[in-house]
């Protein structure tokens, strides 16, 4: 099959009850899973009693306000009306766009906007990385790549999973990477860009797992996500407002994730492997290689142990994902090397973007950068 369009950052919806069904059975009483509380809103059972409760954690909450997680699957809030999107906080997470739950309807979508493949990254199972347990951890994000699998297979040539690989242990993380790549066929694994359990990606520790992908030649997608159970950065002082929040806590993390990736020598020490940074815009990366070569060619800035500039390593195995309305494509494509560009379009999440190749296409970038975007970038990025 011919990937000329390719959405490098879908989404799925899990099932509420995905966890339940798929852990092994001595876990199911304490399995993630989304509830419904006695005034009606929706939280998430993270692992035994461990609740992400998003009344709490919420900047566009209220105190008392009931929240429900509809949202989560009201794709495109950006072509809806004002009323529309005031409706959407009494939406049930089941009531999300069905093309989330189910992958017949997620392929009518993708045809009527023209998209060969998508990759998958979770919703719910973003969460998992804030486990503690490392058994339950493990179990839990095997429960989740196997239902991805079966997710993706009646439509293997286009649908794509997304490993998740259990970060609480290097040993539990490889083993699952493994499993996913040689028992599932998955051909991309996803880590948070914040730290698990005080490490972060850039932690010695996890050198063997980076090792391991370098192996598989499985490219690894660095994605992120709002009201985490965990600390991000940004998210103390943006208590108030959803847009400044969502704003810097998706940047700000992102931009420490490749730091932490460059700087921190990840992909110097590991030079085929790949890493994309993705849903967290891209326009900010031109200045941010600039910064980071800035101190590493001043020797009185340097205490790194890089023996090549950012930049350089960015152009050799790194990846960016651009949302499709950002202007600065056009500017930077060039810039930054247009077959480093991916985007997605978020589906089936309400900032998502329906009708995102078109959107591309009325950028009016030149034919080649225009292709590159669409799929030559993620065809060099995932291996299609």
């Amino acid at each position: 099959m011919q990937y000329n369009v390719i959405d490098s950052d879908g989404h799925v919806l899990e099932p509420a009850d995905l966890w339940e069904r798929y852990m092994d059975a001595k876990y199911r009483d304490t399995c993630p899973k989304l509830l419904e509380t006695d005034d009606g809103s929706e939280v998430l059972r993270l692992e035994g009693d461990r609740i992400v409760d998003w009344r709490k954690t919420g900047p566009e909450q209220k105190e008392g306000s009931k929240v429900r997680m509809g949202a989560a699957g009201a794709f495109g809030t950006r072509e809806k009306t004002k009323e529309e999107v005031e409706g959407l906080g009494q939406l049930s997470y089941s009531e999300g766009q069905k093309g989330g739950f189910d992958p017949h309807y997620r392929i009518k979508d993708m045809d009527k906007e023209g998209i060969d493949a998508a990759f998958l990254y979770p919703t719910l199972g973003l969460f998992l990385g804030a486990e503690r347990d490392y058994n339950f951890a493990a179990n839990a994000s095997r429960a989740y790549n196997l239902w991805l699998k079966d997710y993706c297979a009646p439509y293997p040539d286009r649908l794509f999973g997304v490993a998740s690989v259990p970060m609480q242990s290097v040993e539990i993380a490889i083993k699952e990477l493994r499993f996913a790549v040689e028992k599932l066929g998955f051909r991309a694994a996803f880590v948070r860009p914040s730290p698990y359990q005080g490490r972060p990606i850039h932690h010695p520790d996890f050198y063997p797992l980076w090792d391991v992908a370098q192996g598989l030649n499985i490219p690894i997608g660095i994605h992120g996500g709002g009201l985490y159970a965990e600390a991000q950065i940004g998210a103390d002082r943006f208590k108030e407002g959803k847009a400044m929040r969502h704003v810097a806590v998706h940047s700000f993390e992102m931009m420490a994730a490749t730091t932490s990736i460059i700087m921190g020598g990840i992909a110097e020490r590991f030079p085929r492997l790949r890493f994309g940074f993705l849903e967290a815009s891209g326009g900010w990366i031109a200045g941010w290689l600039d910064r980071m070569d800035r101190h590493v060619d001043d020797p009185g800035m340097n205490d790194t142990e890089l023996t090549s500039m950012p930049s350089e390593i960015f152009a050799r195995q790194c990846f960016i994902s651009f949302e499709p309305v950002e202007k600065t494509i056009g500017l930077l494509g060039d810039h930054i090397g247009s077959d480093h560009i991916l985007w997605g379009t978020d589906y089936p999440h309400s900032d998502g973007f329906p009708n995102a190749p078109k959107l591309i296409k009325n950028l009016g970038l030149t034919p080649k950068l225009e292709a590159n975007v669409l799929g030559g970038g993620a065809r060099r990025f995932y291996g299609l």
